[in-house]
């Protein structure tokens, strides 16, 4: 009767989320192929180019920012993974040590120091660029 109609779909639903995260497992495995890989999020406002980094653990002076031609480098050490007392591990997920993510910038920015902005608050570090102010292109007339 009634009862076994509602069982199925509750089956049916249990299965999904054991199917679907067969991909994420996939994901977890390529992110360990690029030890220290940071993540980030790069967007824009109408006048500058915002980028944004998970830097939790990590303290001001053990980062490194620069930028030469447009490109963005982020590098740095998380430290205070080891401890020299461990006997045996249970679980060891958390990445130690260098990282550094370059990443190419979508748009034009300013490179001079007083146009760029970092600041490292809660674990984010976000650096604010002037976005280079680009003239409409000029028509060139052919002789």
């Amino acid at each position: 009767g009634g009862d076994d109609e509602l069982v199925a779909p509750k089956e049916a639903e249990e299965e999904v989320p054991q199917e679907s995260s067969e991909p994420v497992e996939d994901e977890w495995e390529n992110a360990d192929d690029f030890p220290g890989q940071l993540a980030v999020d790069v967007y824009e406002t109408a006048d500058k180019l915002v980028v944004k980094a998970r830097t939790a653990g990590i303290s001001k002076s053990d980062l490194d920012v620069s930028i030469s031609d447009n490109i963005l480098t982020i590098s740095g050490v998380l430290s205070g993974g080891e401890d020299e007392q461990t006997t045996r591990w249970h679980i060891q997920e958390c990445y130690w040590g260098e990282f550094s993510r370059t990443i190419a910038l979508p748009v034009q920015v300013r490179e001079d120091e007083n146009s760029v902005k970092a600041e490292l608050k809660d674990g984010v570090l976000t650096i604010m660029f002037e976005k280079e102010k680009t003239e409409a292109p000029k028509k060139i007339e052919i002789q």
